[in-house]
């Protein structure tokens, strides 16, 4: 490692309680390593680097790990050590699944792979990858229901999970690697041998019309393509959701003639191009039997489930993207305080508007409120832009892509005013009038907020809101901040009556 300066603080920027964790996972196709802020309910990377290696390449045909990947693989493993060393890692975890497990050399391999490193290799059983697989499903969303599938180079592992993995999960000798080398490349040859590999497998049968939840970088790639030829707003893949009639036709497109020449394949790295016909064979035939509702993708997996599986119970419970929205809210907001003031005012704001909300919409409406001020330091004209492509694009977990778009547009009407839909971003396009209503609503009262606070604590909560009898809301201030009355705060108070159509009227309490 390259000694800095112990003079040198840690930036501002990172949470100060976490020290980072390096996580190298040596799979059949790639290795790759990610260095974590810590060990957290919502993991942030600080580093990740993948280089193709190809383990697994030929071990359907040879027994073997191919000895030029073997040499790829030993030298990528002493640049990653130096990488974790440099960026704090105290430790180095590595993990090794099906090519290390199977193959003839992979004790071999193991060996020379643990001296680079320095440190033990974890040899994955096929139960313990598809157990920490659906563990990142676990970490990534909030109640899954349904079948956690993760398609590596050399395997599949299917686990069933409701809430929580339910009993142990199964793994096939069906990755991408394998398959294209034991059909020698000939989709027609890997179907047959993926349909009747999938015979019985109770997991899926047991599973008919839930959801199916893909994890690995074959399956991603597809999501990816479907993403770029559908013009989809949003860039992100964790929790890209498709129908599985869009699913069929995206594998049907891919296992025909010349799928390299299909709209939107500029978007998927080279390296994968060669594996989506194999992974669209095996979601196909996955279908067949599951027959899914719908196809969800995640961006956790393994890894992240690995780290999950360290963390104590009441770590585990607790909700991934408020506890997101409130590190965004220490690291970038001009005071957490006031952030965590905004959800307690916006509670009573929404109970005395009577405004029905789901727990999932609570949910939302409490992290958008953490995450109203982290663009303050932007310059004002563009506070709202910034806001918008931030939050829709954070490395969040626990959230549909309808719910980055809530979050994301509450802060953009709070910055940009309350604009009219036809002039709202195409980030509107996918959310219900529902969430667009709330969202405009919740945009409002931060403007409101601001003009008493600055967006600082202390003031919010001596300001309420009361429903008259006769439909009018009223805006309560105690006598100790009613001099913040003034011309611009009606204006505000105009904006969140036209949203509510209800009259917003001043109302000073008494002493």
């Amino acid at each position: 490692m390259v000694k800095s300066s112990k003079s040198v603080l840690r930036a501002q920027g990172r949470i100060r309680k976490l020290s980072p964790v390096a996580i190298i996972d040596i799979g059949s196709n790639s290795v790759r390593l990610v260095v974590y802020e810590g060990l957290s309910r919502s993991p942030t990377p600080l580093y990740n680097e993948k280089i193709l290696c190809g383990l697994g390449a030929h071990i359907a045909s040879t027994g073997r790990l191919d000895d030029v990947a073997v040499e790829r693989a030993l030298a990528t493993l002493r640049r990653f050590r130096m990488l974790a060393e440099q960026a704090g890692a105290t430790q180095i975890r590595t993990l090794a699944t099906a090519a290390a497990r199977e193959a003839a050399n992979g004790p071999e391999f193991t060996r020379r792979a643990s001296e680079v490193l320095g440190a033990p290799i974890h040899v994955l059983t096929g139960i313990e990858e598809a157990m920490y697989a659906a563990y990142g499903i676990q970490c990534g969303f909030i109640d899954p229901q349904g079948v956690v599938a993760d398609m590596g180079g050399g395997s599949v592992e299917l686990t069933r999970i409701q809430g929580a993995p339910t009993g142990e999960g199964i793994t096939l000798p069906l990755g991408g690697l394998r398959l294209q080398d034991q059909s020698g490349s000939d989709v027609i040859a890997a179907r047959k041998f993926v349909r009747e590999s999938l015979k019985g497998v109770k997991v899926l049968q047991q599973s008919k019309g839930s959801t199916f939840y893909a994890v690995g970088g074959t399956w991603r790639s597809m999501g990816r393509l479907h993403m770029t030829r559908a013009k989809y707003p949003l860039t992100v893949m964790h929790h890209y959701e498709i129908s599985a009639k869009e699913a069929r036709k995206l594998c049907s497109r891919l296992t025909s003639k010349n799928p390299s020449a299909m709209r939107g394949m500029d978007a998927v790295s080279s390296n994968r191009r060669a594996l989506m016909p194999f992974g669209a064979v095996l979601l196909s035939e996955i279908m067949a039997v599951m027959k899914p509702e719908r196809i969800v993708f995640s961006g956790l997996g393994v890894r992240e489930g690995y780290l999950y599986s360290l963390l104590p119970p009441k770590v585990q419970a607790l909700d991934p993207l408020l506890i997101a929205a409130e590190e965004f809210a220490v690291l970038r907001a001009r005071s957490p305080l006031h952030a965590r003031e905004l959800v307690k005012w916006t509670d009573a704001a929404f109970k005395a508007f009577d405004i029905d909300e789901t727990k999932q919409e609570k949910r939302y409406r409490r992290a958008a409120c953490l995450l109203a001020d982290i663009t303050w330091r932007s310059h004002p004209d563009y506070r709202g832009d910034q806001a918008l492509n931030l939050i829709s694009n954070a490395d969040f977990v626990g959230v549909d892509h309808a719910g980055r778009a809530y979050l994301a547009l509450a802060s953009y009407y709070r910055h940009e005013g309350l604009l009219e839909e036809e002039f709202s971003p195409d980030l509107i396009t996918i959310i219900s009038k529902r969430k667009r209503f709330r969202a405009k609503l919740l945009g409002a009262l931060f403007r409101i907020a601001f003009q008493f606070s600055t967006a600082m604590p202390g003031v919010l909560p001596h300001v309420g809101f009361r429903s008259e009898s006769d439909g009018t809301i009223s805006l309560t201030v105690t006598p100790e901040v009613a001099d913040f009355e003034g011309e611009r705060l009606y204006r505000r108070m105009k904006g969140l009556a036209m949203v509510l159509d209800r009259p917003v009227e001043w109302a000073e309490l008494a002493d």
